[in-house]
């Protein structure tokens, strides 16, 4: 496994490649991103991971500045994977210069998470489309927990042409049904006990919705309570459609719940894919 820390010498040891796939991530490595791995690795000749904290997907009062970076314990587990190569730069070699030419997603980046985190979805689709083109990836791997920032990456790619096929992979969970997530470390030994309610209250509703409730706003009303009277501080709970988040119509039959709330200093994200019955 290599591991390379400038944007010449990747694009020098990809040559040597008939293809690759690529997962894009931020590092702090968990079971979640070894299944992505794993998805990846059958798919191309070559499996290439990057490694790197994007300030520019980080609002002004967020953790960027404790963001976990544990490359070595991350290098260890992607060899025991079996990636080919480690792409983790420094934030000088992925911004030379301050980024004036930005990626302007859809108006999908106002919404639900976008409205929570302003210019998070442009900092994200600006790093990924820079990351895309140093890589030269035919395929990429992408969690569906960050269900918002999958969307938004696959219609980038669509829009600007991209030969690049996005690949959606399932949320991994622990046992108690919380979605593995890099930032469930910041949580204290009761708030782990808590976390897990998010992923049950999600449930709730898709069972609900799968019974024939129709009332999308009670029901992320009523999530929303039940977090808020358990310590939570929730941002939003809603019942959208697959395609696009927007509001469901009586016609959608592809549906998801999603979800961001606070536990304590921790802000946690999770989402239920709802598919209901042909009409």
């Amino acid at each position: 496994m290599d591991i390379i820390h400038s944007a010449a010498a990747l694009r020098g040891r990809l040559q040597r490649e008939p293809n690759n796939v690529f997962v894009p991530t931020m590092g702090n490595l968990h079971d979640g991103h070894i299944q992505l791995i794993n998805i990846a690795k059958p798919r191309a000749a070559c499996t290439v991971v990057s490694i790197f904290v994007n300030r520019l997907q980080f609002g002004p009062r967020e953790d960027f500045d404790r963001y976990p970076r544990t490359l070595e314990t991350d290098a260890a587990r992607l060899k025991a994977a079996g990636v080919d190569v480690v792409f983790a730069p420094d934030e000088k070699e992925i911004y030379p210069e301050r980024q004036t030419y930005v990626v302007e997603p859809s108006d999908l980046q106002y919404i639900l998470e976008g409205a929570h985190r302003p210019g998070h979805f442009r900092g994200v689709a600006t790093v990924v489309l820079k990351l895309f083109n140093l890589v030269a990836p035919h395929s990429a791997i992408f969690g569906k927990k960050d269900y918002q920032q999958y969307l938004v990456l696959r219609d980038m790619v669509r829009q600007f042409a991209l030969p690049i096929e996005i690949i959606p992979a399932e949320t991994v969970r622990a046992p108690d049904g919380l979605a593995l997530s890099t930032r469930n470390t910041y949580l204290s030994a009761g708030e782990r006990k808590e976390a897990p309610r998010l992923y049950g209250v999600l449930k709730k509703v898709r069972d609900e919705v799968g019974s024939g409730a129709r009332d999308y706003q009670r029901l992320d009303q009523q999530a929303m309570a039940e977090l808020a009277r358990n310590g939570w501080q929730p941002d939003y709970v809603a019942v959208r459609r697959r395609a696009d988040l927007r509001p469901p119509t009586e016609r959608d039959r592809e549906l998801v719940v999603v979800a961001a709330a606070r536990l304590g200093r921790t802000r946690l994200i999770d989402n239920l894919e709802i598919t209901l019955p042909a009409a």
